[in-house]
């Protein structure tokens, strides 16, 4: 699994929480996505994945090395 350092900013948190989307449930899904692309609107990295709940979520943020910018996620229907 690889390592990042993800750099929670109150914006970021409170945007993730917008979408009832805690920063837990962020990291495990950009550090071992199900799929990762690129946004077709923003062209920034995008990672797919499952909580342990179940829900199916888009997580998007920017990256340098290891170091990644959360910038929202939202649920995806399937």
């Amino acid at each position: 699994m690889p390592y990042y350092f993800f750099h929670w900013t109150s914006e970021a948190i409170e945007h993730v929480g917008e979408h009832d989307v805690s920063p837990a449930e962020f990291e495990a899904i950009v550090m071992q996505p199900e799929s990762r692309g690129v946004s077709r609107s923003t062209g920034r990295h995008i990672a797919f994945g499952y909580t342990p709940e179940g829900r199916f979520l888009a997580c998007v943020f920017e990256q340098d090395k290891e170091d990644v910018f959360p910038i929202t996620a939202y649920d995806v229907q399937e």
